[in-house]
């Protein structure tokens, strides 16, 4: 390595790991952090350590693939087992939270009778005392919130549990992540620094920025020399793409729901996941296409596919602000993204309300409803996005399930037709046990939880969306198709699966009806003059 200067390779795999699991919003919030931790990863962990071959055997069916199996080989069971161990004595005061949460739940559904609220006070947990509020709502229905600040303000949050891990990646076989700890490996190194250090930006900034070695090793407080470490670095430039100077407006498609929307002067990306660079028969978009500066990042809701740590951290050094939907406040099951966001070290962070408009350089971007795909949960935490640029009206819908076709005619008579929509079709969805199973404190019957599903909208419904704003293009987006995308959605798709076959109907209605239309994969340039 040159004393002026080194580069990080592009293809240094980064994943972000909270107590060696791969970390997630979920996974930052004291509360939420407990739940899982509780209810998810330890039972997982006894589960394959009793009996591995079942977990072994049930990932040779591809069918599979994101469900409850820790990915290893038997003989990794005795380091699941030191894991496990390891957390139920390290993690006490987190797992008394998660007990306490549950305790606190069944006392306010056993006592509260819709009299005052005001003697259950004193039979809060002792670990809850002060950091939780109790109230009715409007049917006399008894619930409570948690008072967010104060958690992270206490022993509950933990930044040492926090860590990255740095590897070489040269294609797009990464096995799903969701359900399997990283216990390390020889070509993995650990890098045991919480994810707002000032060093995690200078240390992703030398993708494009050179610095010298001894600087990132010691602003990282990383001792010694060794051969795993500096293979990550490299004396030659990465690739670099220049700012887009047109008169119109570009979006780029990174894959998934990742749009880069540019105008001359103004970059706004939505939903960011995106690729690392290396050799793939599958053209994409990668970090490397992305400005020097990022003027907004949107995030349209929290699901791990839509804001995902592992890209963002990589991100931060370049972003000037990042615009969210704001959350209910305070529920167990739809925690502040923005505390979340600003504990990982971003500090532009605003909250954005439902047809509140945020004026930007050349436009403005308006917050609009978005409906369904949280499996009937109150969760407030998302928000589709109307972005006006250059005279130009594009909306980022999401996985918005138009389950109420009056809302978007509303909506178009307020905000008039829109040039372009950007519509998520996964209509078949996730059980809610898949995703929000750890949080529930009573069980849930199986028909309850087959019935509310992580749905989008289906041919019926995305048309009457797309007939309701009237726009000249409409694009199929947010399938999570694109194979360095598997270990994220776990999703497998063939031509007779129901969103391929009802996306394809939207496609060719929209033709029909002379409207540009296409369900996008793997990258594509979208010039709007």
């Amino acid at each position: 390595m040159t004393a002026k200067g080194t580069y990080l390779r592009p293809n240094v795999l980064v994943e972000p790991l909270i107590n060696q699991w791969y970390a997630w919003p979920y996974l930052v919030p004291p509360a939420t952090a407990s739940m899982y931790i509780a209810n998810w990863h330890l039972k997982l962990m006894q589960s394959f350590v009793t009996a591995p071959q079942v977990h072994v055997a049930a990932l040779r069916n591809p069918a599979m693939a994101g469900g409850p199996f820790i990915n290893y080989d038997p003989n990794r069971s005795g380091d699941i087992k030191a894991l496990l161990e390891k957390t139920r004595k390290g993690q006490t005061t987190l797992l008394k939270l998660a007990e306490d949460i549950r305790t606190l739940d069944q006392l306010v559904m056993a006592e509260a009778d819709g009299t005052s609220l005001e003697h259950l006070y004193e039979k809060i947990p002792d670990s809850l005392k002060g950091f939780v509020e109790l109230f009715y709502d409007v049917h006399n229905n008894p619930s409570y919130r948690i008072i967010e600040p104060l958690l992270y303000a206490s022993p509950f949050y933990d930044e040492s549990l926090q860590s990255l891990d740095l590897s070489l990646i040269s294609g797009d076989g990464r096995p799903f992540v969701f359900s399997t700890p990283r216990l390390g490996d020889d070509g993995t190194f650990h890098l045991k620094v919480p994810f707002s250090h000032e060093g995690v930006e200078e240390l992703f900034k030398m993708k494009q920025m050179p610095q010298p070695y001894d600087r990132i090793k010691e602003l990282l407080d990383l001792k010694g020399d060794g051969e795993l470490l500096s293979s990550f670095f490299t004396d030659e430039p990465g690739r670099r793409t220049p700012p887009y100077d047109g008169d119109g407006v570009r979006i780029r498609y990174f894959g998934h729901a990742c749009l880069l929307i540019e105008s001359a002067g103004t970059a706004i990306l939505c939903d960011p996941v995106i690729s690392y660079e290396y050799e793939s028969s599958f053209p994409r978009y990668t970090f490397a296409d992305l400005p020097e500066q990022i003027d907004h990042v949107l995030i349209t809701h929290n699901h791990q596919d839509h804001c995902m740590f592992e890209t963002l951290l990589q991100l931060r050094h370049k972003v000037k602000s990042i615009l969210i939907p704001r959350s209910g406040g305070g529920s167990l099951i739809d925690p502040s993204l923005k505390l979340v966001l600003q504990r990982i070290g971003f500090r532009n962070v605003h909250e954005v309300e439902e047809l509140e408009s945020i004026e930007i350089s050349g436009g403005n971007v308006t917050g609009i409803p978005f409906l369904g795909e949280h499996a009937d949960l109150n969760i407030r935490t998302k928000i589709a996005y109307l972005i006006r640029l250059k005279g130009k009206s594009i909306l980022c819908a999401a996985d918005s399930n138009n389950i109420d076709p009056l809302l978007y005619r509303h909506v178009r008579d307020l905000v008039g037709a829109v040039d372009t929509v950007f519509l998520g079709m996964e209509c078949d969805g996730a059980p809610l046990s898949w995703l929000y199973g750890p949080l529930l404190t009573t069980p849930l019957a199986r028909k309850a939880d087959q019935s509310r599903r992580f749905d989008g909208s289906d041919f019926e419904k995305g048309i009457r969306l797309v007939n309701a704003l009237n726009p000249s293009r409409v694009y199929v987006y947010a399938m999570g198709q694109e194979p360095w995308l598997t270990f994220l959605t776990s999703i497998r798709y063939t031509e007779t699966s129901r969103p391929i076959v009802e996306s394809s109907r939207l496609v060719e209605e929209c033709r029909k009806q002379g409207i540009i239309s296409e369900r996008l994969f793997g990258c594509k340039d979208i010039l709007l003059s």
